[in-house]
Formats: structure tokens, C-alpha cells, sequence
């Protein structure tokens, strides 16, 4: 099961998803992370912590999960 996270502006970085679900404690750590960890974003694999996410994207963080990125209603 997916967990969804709501946003307000029309998109959110993966560094700020990641931090925003507690995987990561600071924007620093994104780099650091996605060098020793796999995340893909809608399947694909995906390093680079300003990658923009949209409404619709799933993310899927190993060791934690899929998210789901969804527009505040």
C-alpha cells in the first residue's frame, strides 16, 4: 500500500520528499542517499535529488516503500 502525500504547488523535488516522509533528516543527506540507495520514480531508476515530481508520480524507496504524489484537493 502506498503511502500519499499531498501538495499544494504544482510540483515537489525528490530531496524534499524524502525528507518530508522521514527518510532523510536534512536536504543535505538527498545526495548521499540516492548514491547509496535505490529509488525509482514511475519505474524508472533516479538519482538526482532535484528531480521534479508531479501529481500521479510513485516513487518507490528502497527500504521504505512506494509513495504516491497527489494535488491538495
Amino acid at each position: 500500500m502506498a503511502k500519499i502525500i499531498h501538495i499544494s504547488t504544482p510540483y515537489i523535488t525528490l530531496g524534499q520528499l524524502l525528507k518530508l516522509v522521514g527518510v532523510i533528516d536534512t536536504g543535505g543527506q538527498a545526495k548521499w542517499f540516492l548514491a547509496e540507495h535505490d529509488v525509482l520514480v514511475n519505474g524508472q531508476t533516479e538519482n538526482r535529488r532535484g528531480r521534479k515530481l508531479y501529481p500521479g508520480d510513485v516513487i518507490e524507496i528502497d527500504g521504505f516503500g512506494q509513495v504516491k504524489i497527489a494535488a491538495q484537493s
